[in-house]
């Protein structure tokens, strides 16, 4: 069974985590984890796929995989 290597894991970490104020957690993006705002976005879209992800922490993994769910049917046309 794979295992989550420690970037992902401190991405997951670093996700589960609030933010009370706007830009804090882009600007801790770079700070901590040395990653702009799209690439970290990009990983964390392809890592919350995997099922070492789900088994480290279903309850984040589940949670953004339902806001991802979400933002998609609202970017999706309706049909008329």
């Amino acid at each position: 069974m794979a295992e989550l290597s420690e970037r992902d894991a401190s991405i997951l970490a670093f996700e589960a985590r609030t933010w009370r104020h706007p830009g804090a957690k882009e600007q801790a993006m770079h700070d901590v984890l040395k990653l702009a705002p799209t690439r970290y976005y990009q990983i964390l879209n392809e890592l919350i796929d995997t099922p070492e992800a789900l088994r480290y922490d279903p309850v984040l993994i589940k949670r953004l995989r339902r806001q991802r769910s979400r933002r998609q049917r609202m970017r999706s046309p309706r049909p008329e």
